[in-house]
């Protein structure tokens, strides 16, 4: 008796086991589209890499992502309006790229004086969750980050004074731009994939962007002068995003996990941004560049010229 109740146990366990597998091999999964304007080897660009494997493992795939950096699906001006239309799910890009469209978050790229890319993240996303605009609400925004401070790098000129930068030609985006204006240059508008072809070919004088580009974006072989003016210093705010439909058809527990990621990846892109500014003053220097900064009463003329940048942007938000 004993053991027919034992092989009925058997039986019934391995018949359990035949309805529970399809059910296992069949859950439910979904393949979304990642855009990016890195380049591959750039770090922005491998810590996204590194974001879709951990949404892949935390949400035990049930969530796969195919990558496409360095512009190879959307380019950078056209990222947040792609994701928007679906032509990628998910996009990172610069808030600057797409001047206007983001009135309250693009206050973060104004010269404040930023010291680290740890401090520019930060703020950007306790601007963010304070504020909480309604700018992004065409999408579901994973979250920002921001570089370390930027400074005006020239290819032939070293600028030691504000009367220096007269007449140059400085690529910038979005409140750099307002900013180069302000200390009396004349900003030209371009993405960083445009950047060193155009100093290299002498289009502009010069560019304004982060230590970092130095190396990441080989900035530092057609530019010889960086003026590192860190009382003025402005960021430029990054996002990530992903279309509304695709987030809304997730299920929440992947959700919940990819909304835990998102927190842990926001810090990790700050502290990347610090790194590599070294990494890319390392690599400025080696190529025989000057970095310089200015005298303080020289700092105070810089600070002087672009309060009424801030002053305006703030009026205009009130």
């Amino acid at each position: 008796m004993k053991r027919t109740v034992f092989t009925c146990t058997l039986i019934l366990a391995f018949f359990s086991i035949l309805i529970v597998t399809p059910s296992i091999s069949t859950a439910k999964s979904v393949t979304l589209k990642y855009a990016n304007f890195f380049p591959p080897t750039h770090i922005q660009s491998q810590l996204a890499e590194s974001w879709i494997k951990e949404v892949e493992k935390r949400t035990e795939g049930r969530v796969k992502v195919e990558y496409y950096p360095g512009g190879s699906l959307l380019k950078p001006k056209q990222m947040y309006d792609g994701v928007v239309d679906g032509i990628s799910d998910i996009g990172f890009s610069v808030l600057a790229y797409t001047r206007g469209r983001f009135p309250v978050t693009g206050a973060i790229d104004l010269p404040f004086g930023y010291t680290s890319g740890v401090v520019a993240t930060q703020v950007a996303n306790d601007l963010y969750n304070t504020m909480k605009p309604t700018e992004f609400d065409d999408t579901k925004l994973m979250y920002l980050h921001a570089h370390g401070p930027g400074f005006i790098h020239t290819r032939d000129k070293a600028i030691t004074k504000l009367e220096d930068l007269k007449g140059l030609r400085i690529r910038s985006t979005g409140m750099s731009a307002e900013a180069v204006k302000a200390l009396g240059a004349t900003p030209v508008a371009m993405s960083m994939s445009d950047a060193y072809q155009s100093l290299q070919k002498g289009v502009v004088d010069g560019s304004a962007y982060p230590l970092e580009a130095n190396k990441g974006w080989k900035m530092g072989e057609v530019t010889k002068y960086a003026v590192c003016v860190y009382p003025v210093a402005y960021t430029t705010t990054f996002f990530v995003t992903m279309n509304k439909d695709k987030w809304a058809a997730l299920e929440k527990k992947d959700q919940d996990a990819i909304e835990a990621i998102n927190k842990e990846w926001s810090l990790k892109h700050g502290e990347a941004w610090d790194s590599s500014d070294l990494a890319g003053l390392r690599f400025f220097m080696e190529q025989g560049n000057q970095a310089t900064g200015l005298d303080a009463k020289e700092v105070e003329r810089w600070k002087k010229a672009v309060a009424p940048v801030i002053d305006k942007y703030a009026d205009g938000l009130a």
